[in-house]
């Protein structure tokens, strides 16, 4: 197997477990922040359906600058509603499917650089960024909107098996 191969075979398992946690965003809900410094639930599903996304950016480009100097700053997604939302979750996941599949171990093996007004904040390979950037920081935001969830008696979706509100 290819290491694309071996990567999608982990990542389209996680992507259905994440389009059910969006399923379960009520749209009544979006205003919701648990604390003053956390996100707005509207933001967090919407960081969580854009970043399936980070997968085409990390296999087409060689780095990412999020603040360019003297450029405009990446735009970010925030839920509006959810059948938009969960639109633009599996526009991100099958662009990044397709991108990735194509991506041949030597590209898988090359750097990825993020920086942030033209500092860099890591340089790592292209395969580790997909593992730790986008598919294990997609799971992070995913398990903090199952607390917004649960924090708004929203019934939360098994990931791993089924989950007490399944039982």
């Amino acid at each position: 197997m290819t290491i694309a191969e071996v990567f999608l075979a982990e990542f389209g398992p996680e992507m259905a477990s994440t389009r059910k946690m969006l399923e379960r965003v009520p749209d009544e809900t979006l205003d919701f922040k648990p604390h003053e410094k956390s996100m707005s639930m509207g933001r967090l599903a919407g960081h969580v359906a854009e970043m399936a996304g980070w997968g085409t950016v990390t296999v087409q480009l060689d780095e990412l600058d999020i603040r360019p100097p003297g450029g405009p700053t990446p735009e970010v997604y925030v839920a509006r509603n959810r059948d938009a939302t969960l639109e633009h979750f599996d526009r991100m996941v099958a662009e990044a499917k397709e991108a990735i599949a194509g991506t041949s171990d030597e590209a898988m093996h090359q750097p990825w650089t993020l920086l942030m007004g033209g500092n860099v904040i890591f340089s790592m390979p292209r395969i580790t960024t997909l593992k730790t950037m986008v598919l294990n920081h997609i799971i992070h935001h995913r398990a903090q909107l199952s607390v917004y969830l649960r924090l708004n008696d929203v019934p939360i979706p098994g990931m791993y098996g089924p989950s007490a509100d399944e039982m």
